[in-house]
């Protein structure tokens, strides 16, 4: 395998702006034959249910059966995969979401109210999601740590039903998926993929609920299928490729820095992994590593295309200026692989997940640690969050006026609504104040 050249970027040089740019542009835009695919497959299951699920699960699953209920797998049958996986998979499902749970349930949130000098009660209410929809991936990809990711913070917010979908193409059916899916709780499983199970979802048809929001990740199909359906019910986000981005001070092992750039660069050719560091030595030993080792990888020629394509090296001055590039990437995960993390974090603004300390490889966030894995990509951290137990649950307001309140305040309404020119608005306000209600 011949060697991998990796972009090398500087941050003093005059063109870093728009090298860095260039490094970090993808493209999101779904090509025109993939919409019209996904709104006619939206279309039929919106308007034929049931029987619209089964023939494109005929067509892309290569599934023929006679009802959508044949396509639902019972608590026994999560059981029974729980009870077949080997003991050291089961152990480890189950330490990983008892550390998902531990972490998810301190961010509940309450609700909360509270009473002003007139008596008047204002609040807030908080409710969970009637009903949940969780998207799997299936066939040869086997994602159990998604299903405990997306599934737990919705159980621990107190959703009542968590329905999930997971394609089972030629009638494959992953056991590993199916006891995440008993450990974390999902109450229903259906074995449809693809736009299909997104519309199912969100629509609902005579057999398949229709649900509140869909979390969980998918292909260009069911991305596409999340971003139409958005507006009938909620989504999580609409991810593009793994991120992964390092800062090191030039004194961790470049083997197990290399190693980290991997993890992210083997999700597909698109991935991105970034190292910023201030030594240009080091920057060098992370690459050799990175040629030393890629041709003992299982996924070398996923990863080679990844990192010769869309990895960088970047070298800045100190590791404030590091801090300053990585919060213009807002990266996805951020490894802060330096001596004194807590100090450096303090700069840090952007990204989905901080992983402190040389010994935190991402890998450890991807499964066990607690924290979801669930992230914002493309930049996206710059403004959103991690999906959480906040994801699964809804606030309302409470508002509750004395007499006493309703006359001072109605008077401050009664103002501004007649300055809109909304006479209704007033005068529903001016029924309420001491003396009020006349013209």
């Amino acid at each position: 395998m011949t060697d991998v050249s990796i972009k090398r970027l500087n941050a003093s040089q005059s063109d870093f702006d728009s090298a860095l740019n260039t490094l970090l542009a993808w493209d999101d835009s779904v090509d025109h034959q993939v919409n019209e695919s996904v709104r006619h497959i939206l279309h039929e299951v919106k308007t034929r249910g049931d029987q619209a699920v089964l023939e494109f699960t005929e067509k892309f699953d290569r599934l023929n059966v006679a009802s959508v209920s044949e396509l639902e797998m019972d608590q026994g049958r999560l059981q029974q995969a729980l009870d077949a996986i080997p003991q050291d998979q089961r152990i480890g499902l189950e330490k990983a979401a008892e550390r998902i749970r531990d972490y998810h349930e301190r961010q509940n949130q309450k609700s909360w109210q509270y009473e002003d000098q007139d008596g008047t009660v204002l609040g807030q209410k908080v409710t969970p999601l009637d009903r949940a929809g969780l998207y799997v991936p299936g066939g040869k990809a086997a994602y159990p740590s998604s299903v405990l990711m997306n599934a737990i913070p919705a159980k621990v917010a107190g959703v009542s039903e968590v329905v999930m979908v997971v394609p089972t193409p030629d009638g494959v059916v992953n056991d590993i998926v199916l006891a995440a899916a008993a450990i974390a709780g999902v109450d229903r499983v259906f074995t449809v993929g693809g736009a299909q199970a997104v519309a199912a979802l969100a629509y609902g048809t005579e057999t398949i609920p229709p649900v509140d929001k869909i979390v969980g990740p998918g292909n260009i199909f069911v991305a596409t299928a999340k971003r139409e359906v958005f507006g009938v019910v909620g989504i999580d986000m609409i991810a593009g490729p793994s991120e992964i981005l390092v800062i090191c001070d030039g004194k961790t092992d470049p083997d197990w820095i290399a190693m980290d750039l991997f993890s992210q660069a083997e999700h597909d050719e698109q991935a991105q992994s970034i190292l910023i560091s201030p030594d240009a030595g080091f920057l060098d030993a992370v690459e050799a590593s990175i040629n030393k080792l890629l041709p003992t990888m299982e996924r070398s020629e996923i990863i080679a295309e990844s990192m010769g394509s869309r990895a960088a090296l970047i070298q800045v001055s100190n590791l404030s200026e590091a801090a300053a590039v990585s919060n213009r990437i807002a990266p996805e995960h951020l490894e802060l692989s330096v001596e004194d993390p807590e100090a450096l974090v303090e700069e840090i603004r952007h990204a989905g997940a901080i992983f402190m300390g040389r010994y935190t490889a991402e890998a450890l966030g991807d499964y066990c640690a607690g924290p979801n894995h669930v992230l914002p990509t493309s930049g996206t951290a710059r403004f959103s969050s991690p999906l959480g137990v906040y994801d699964f649950q809804k606030r309302s307001s409470l508002i509750g006026f004395s007499a006493k309140g309703a006359d001072r305040m109605g008077r401050v309404a009664s103002v501004l609504a007649r300055g809109e020119g909304l006479t209704a608005h007033a005068r529903s306000a001016e029924y309420r104040i001491t003396g009020g209600g006349d013209e």
